[in-house]
């Protein structure tokens, strides 16, 4: 019998293939659970519902009417939601000298706004159920507590969206809602699948990992996991499955420059 038997849970941010969303959607499935996968992309989000016998719902989480729908949808479909994740983000690198109005505005929508919609559409469907609570977990990064260089407008909206957490944590633990933050530090994905591919670049960071790796997809899940279940005590916390990156701290620009150079210049000999 799995660890999340007899729930059930909506997971936010699953449209693209083997993102983080997808990762947590499997795993909650395998452990029992009734998961319905929203984002943007019909196809992709019907196929990974087939693939796990669950549901799916199309929604943009910057549109406050259609992340209330999917809070709905989730209720009428699977009679109640005891798990709620927004796996969605926008991984924007850039100056703050630089940052355009545009740029500025998109992620505001997605990682604050949208946040805020998530949050309160969730928590109303959660208070206004019975039996009341559920466990509701956004996903934010490493990077609010161990600062790296040109992230000035991420590492602002993901911090926002932390603190909305713990507000949530405070306001409606009454009603069984558990609320809290889940902060990946750089992890391969469809997101960051670019940044692998740079010589060195994964070799700037590996010291910083006290437990001698990067954290994966796999790794956030379980910590989701955990926190989806009826063990986690656990509410308005900022859980780091990040192998105690917080320890040591991301590397900046120059430790990163240095290791790429010294990657390029060794391909150079070979």
């Amino acid at each position: 019998m799995g660890r999340l038997a007899g729930k059930t849970a909506v997971i936010l941010g699953a449209a693209s293939e083997g993102n983080m969303g997808q990762t947590i959607a499997r795993l909650f499935a395998s452990e029992g659970a009734k998961v319905m996968v929203a984002g943007r992309k019909e196809d992709v989000l019907s196929k990974l519902a087939d693939e796990i016998g669950g549901h799916y719902a199309l929604c943009d989480i910057t549109d406050h009417a259609q992340v209330h729908a999917l809070a709905a949808a989730g209720v009428q479909q699977m009679g109640c939601v005891d798990a709620a994740i927004n796996a969605t983000g926008w991984g924007l690198l850039s100056n703050l000298l630089e940052t355009t109005q545009e740029d500025l505005a998109q992620i505001t929508a997605l990682q604050f706004s949208g946040v805020h919609h998530f949050l309160q559409a969730f928590v109303g469907a959660m208070k206004d159920q019975d039996p009341q609570g559920g466990s509701i977990i956004n996903l934010s990064s490493a990077t609010t507590q161990n600062p790296i260089n040109n992230h000035a407008a991420y590492i602002g909206t993901k911090s926002a969206g932390e603190a909305m957490i713990r507000c949530v944590a405070n306001d409606f633990g009454q009603f069984g809602i558990k609320a809290n933050t889940v902060s990946p530090a750089f992890t391969h994905s469809p997101m960051t699948s670019d940044s692998f591919q740079v010589p060195g670049l994964v070799d700037a960071f590996l010291p910083r990992y006290p437990l001698g790796r990067l954290n994966t997809s796999d790794d956030v899940a379980n910590a989701c996991l955990w926190l989806s279940t009826d063990e986690a005590f656990v509410t308005g916390e900022n859980i780091q499955p990040n192998g105690g990156l917080k320890l040591r701290g991301n590397p900046q620009a120059t430790d990163i420059e240095a290791a790429i150079g010294a990657a390029m210049a060794k391909a150079a000999e070979g």
